[in-house]
């Protein structure tokens, strides 16, 4: 398929739509009971990640798209969440949630390393940023 968009372009949103995917096909599974509440709260957050990198990388700013990054930053944290509940109530198999923990934890890695990445002095946690570098190199005199 034809890349139209920079979104597209980015490593960490095709992994956020291959996650999205395996989380639809899990699902799928889940008992009926749960199809307006687990398996749709799991379902909107996934699709949260991949679609708030896609909305952050057509904004006008870094700092806007810092924003977005740590929403889908956010729901990352949710799908995690919702994953251990799901193993919890039996829906899930351990094996099947150990992949998709640890493609969550390389997800969040890739956003972490895409947000640093930007130029944007300071943003919100989990993304720290390095100290700017001095102006002046001479020692304070509180150094002292």
């Amino acid at each position: 398929m034809k890349l139209r968009f920079r979104f597209e372009k980015l490593t960490v949103w095709q992994e956020a739509r291959k996650l999205n995917r395996e989380v639809y096909r899990l699902t799928r599974n889940f008992p009926e009971r749960e199809a307006f509440g687990l398996t749709s709260q799991l379902r909107r957050a996934s699709v949260s990640v991949a679609a708030n990198i896609a909305e952050g990388s057509g904004r006008n700013s870094d700092k806007d798209f810092a924003h977005f990054l740590e929403q889908s930053y956010g729901s990352l944290m949710e799908v995690a969440t919702l994953l251990h509940l799901s193993l919890d109530e039996g829906y899930l198999k351990e094996p099947d949630a150990e992949r998709l923990l640890d493609a969550i934890e390389v997800l969040a890695k890739q956003l972490a390393a895409l947000n640093r990445s930007l130029t944007v002095k300071t943003t919100k946690t989990p993304f720290p940023r390095r100290a700017p570098p001095t102006l002046d190199p001479r020692p304070s005199t509180l150094d002292q």
